[in-house]
């Protein structure tokens, strides 16, 4: 075994994406719903490569994979902070900004 799936399917909503793009067929549709009524994903660790594809196109964040024999590496994806809008930096000086403004076209 080169990699291990681990999926949080109590979130999962059962989208099929990892399914459809897992190399080895490592990773299958449950026939148990999870509390919120969807068929998660679910893994079968046999035969996974670590390739982590699943991880990386699950839209709901919740797939890691785990590199046991290629030097314990460990891959972890997680959903990106959101940072806030900069402002706008103020060009000029005050003065510069009680300018009336520059009607263009004109004479």
């Amino acid at each position: 075994m080169a990699g291990k799936i681990i999926i949080n399917t109590e979130r999962c909503k059962g989208c099929g994406l990892c399914v459809e793009v897992c190399p080895k067929n490592s990773i299958v549709i449950s026939k148990k719903s999870n509390r919120n009524g969807y068929f998660p994903a679910q893994a079968n660790n046999a035969d996974c490569t670590g390739c982590a594809a699943c991880a990386i196109i699950c839209p709901e964040v919740i797939i890691e994979v785990l590199c046991d024999d290629s030097g314990n590496v460990e891959i972890t994806i997680e959903p990106g902070k959101k940072s806030k809008p900069k402002p706008p930096e103020k060009l000029g000086t005050k003065q510069e900004t009680d300018k009336p403004p520059v009607k263009l076209g004109a004479k």
